[in-house]
């Protein structure tokens, strides 16, 4: 299995705070399957800024750190990315670091909002060859309220990764339900687990993938599992033609 979102790097961001945390994530991954961690540490998200040269470097001690311990667990780079107007500049100035160098970008939005020059960026940068890739939009209060928006993202050719802690429940009823809704309507192509730590922050990708298999769709698990690998070989990843989320209609007086 592979893990297209972590924040496994000891000491720059939120995620571990040393290396003895990241050797704890590491093994707690290995025994979710897991093979292959993309390292996507926070870039540009007001608190933590984390460059493209330092991560390949911090990556690459990881995996010396991991192979001395006799840690069967692969560390790619990547980063994510809070949307910002300069990506694509930055992007050539060589600040940004695309998941193991493939044409995929991993980017965030703040909690509560999208930015209004989101879907112009997102053209432009498909436009250059870059693939955004909108991490847990799950969790972002207004997709969550407008459900039209995130279908236009996907219609519009941009992909989106859920996050397993999110799947099962871990972030509340609602972002589950949201969690279930974007699966079932083709609207989100990967599930990934954001983990921050081992406790409060984990992996918790069997039991998301488990839940998808049993309760929502089989084939859309092993689909986003495949996505996984296809990401990280930097191929075209599959993608099911988007659908409307449909909503309940309210029944007022006995009477839809």
């Amino acid at each position: 299995m592979i893990d297209i979102h972590s924040h496994i790097l000891p000491g720059v961001d939120d995620g571990a705070q040393d290396e003895q945390a990241s050797i704890e994530m590491a093994r707690v991954a290995i025994d979710e399957g897991i093979t292959h961690i993309v390292a996507s540490p926070h870039h540009r998200n007001r608190t933590y800024d984390n460059y493209r040269d330092e991560i390949r470097t911090s990556v690459t001690v990881l995996n010396d750190l991991f192979q001395s311990e006799g840690i069967n667990l692969t560390v790619l780079p990547g980063q994510e990315v809070r949307i910002y107007g300069e990506i694509l500049d930055d992007l050539a100035k060589g600040e940004i670091q695309t998941v193991n160098d493939s044409k995929y970008l991993l980017v965030e939005f703040p909690s509560d909002s999208v930015p209004h020059y989101a879907s112009q960026l997102f053209y432009d940068m498909q436009m250059e060859g870059i693939q955004p890739i909108i991490v847990h939009p799950e969790r972002n209060r207004e997709l969550l309220n407008n459900h039209e928006k995130m279908y236009e993202f996907v219609r519009n050719g941009v992909l989106t990764q859920v996050t397993a802690a999110s799947v099962v429940g871990k972030f509340g009823e609602q972002i589950a339900t949201f969690s279930e809704q974007l699966i079932r309507a083709n609207l989100t192509h990967f599930i990934a687990s954001d983990a921050h730590n081992t406790t409060t922050r984990g992996f918790l990708m069997q039991e998301a993938f488990a839940h998808i298999e049993d309760k929502i769709d089989a084939e859309k698990a092993f689909l986003f599992m495949e996505n996984g690998q296809l990401l990280m070989d930097d191929q075209n990843v599959y993608k099911e033609e988007p659908q409307r989320i449909q909503t309940k209609k309210k029944r007022f007086f006995g009477l839809f």
